[in-house]
């Protein structure tokens, strides 16, 4: 099979290599401004990785594209997709990309194809988490998701944008709209990451997981971010942001019902943002793909087996942690 990869960031680097480690992947063309970037990828892997232009696409048999290009261009991209029958998974974590996929759904389904929204470190690995936590519950009553850390410099000009814009929770039935900045918490992630503060972002992890739980009450979402982080959110960035982020960590608590007994699930994550999202959304192609997903546009949190897609990142290397420790 031949997969696309638009954007060759942190986050498409590292897709670009885990498909062309797939003996299924024929080829893997890369689409990227940046002639360095193609490059070096092509030299690297030269008998799978082929570079072209976004022009070329139209005339190329696609098993599956993946979006890896800054916010803001997804919709049209992957409506040109679709229109081809080209099943696209968008590794964007902005809230308008997320919204805007996600109307998709009713014109993806009529032509059989799927759209994944938000398939990266947060949203995408924390919505399987979200999802094989809840598979316990006779009923989920709250989902809450935090996160540190940041891929490439286009990932954390988004987490800068995410901190100064309007957070969406979803409480009680209805959006419930929140500034960003606002609503402090420590969070404990996995080991070496920690403790962290972390306050409500224009994420769309709540637009993603509230339509995967029918009755769920409430769904949170919270970013990882100093004080100088919050206060400056609002201002352009400060200074240039690295090429690629540190470790990261994911959060996912999952409050629920079994019988008659009221439950707490965490599931967790530490890893470098960008090496887990390109996983991520390699995977995801592939499931996209060999028609292991189901036609429209949904997160992940939907796929039809959340925890084959879990034990396939766990084989390459991307694993998860249970909190194991006590409620009191």
């Amino acid at each position: 099979m031949n997969v696309a990869v638009v954007g060759a960031g942190a986050v498409g680097a590292r897709a670009v290599r885990q498909l062309a480690a797939t003996d299924a992947v024929a080829t893997v063309l890369v689409v990227d401004t940046d002639a360095d970037r193609t490059r070096l990828l092509r030299e690297a892997m030269p008998d799978r990785v082929q570079v072209a232009g976004e022009d070329e696409l139209g005339g190329t048999d696609l098993a599956a594209a993946i979006l890896a290009t800054p916010a803001g261009d997804h919709l049209a991209r992957a409506r040109t997709l679709v229109e081809r029958g080209v099943p696209v998974v968008s590794a964007s974590d902005a809230i308008e990309d997320a919204r805007d996929l996600l109307a998709l759904d009713p014109w993806c389904r009529d032509r059989g194809v799927p759209v994944v929204a938000g398939a990266g470190f947060s949203p995408g690995l924390s919505c399987l988490l979200a999802r094989h936590a809840a598979a316990g519950f006779d009923q989920v009553d709250e989902v809450h998701v935090a996160k540190v850390g940041t891929g490439g410099p286009a990932c954390a000009r988004q987490h800068h944008r995410a901190l100064g814009g309007i957070a969406v929770d979803w409480r009680d039935g209805e959006w419930v709209e929140r500034p960003g900045g606002s609503g402090r918490e420590l969070c404990w992630f996995p080991d070496p990451v920690g403790g962290v503060d972390c306050y409500r972002a224009a994420l769309p992890d709540a637009m993603l997981l509230q339509p995967v739980f029918a009755d769920v009450a409430r769904v949170t979402a919270r970013l990882g971010a100093t004080r100088r982080d919050r206060l400056t959110a609002r201002l352009p960035m400060l200074r240039r942001p690295h090429p690629e982020g540190g470790p990261g960590g994911l959060r996912v608590e999952v409050r629920g019902r079994t019988g008659a007994r009221y439950e707490t699930r965490v599931l967790g994550a530490m890893d470098r943002p960008g090496v887990a999202a390109g996983a991520v959304a390699a995977v995801a192609a592939l499931w996209a793909a060999e028609g292991r997903l189901d036609a429209g546009s949904a997160g992940l949190g939907a796929v039809p087996d959340a925890l084959g897609l879990l034990t396939e990142l766990a084989r390459r290397g991307i694993r998860a942690a249970v909190f194991e420790g006590s409620d009191a």
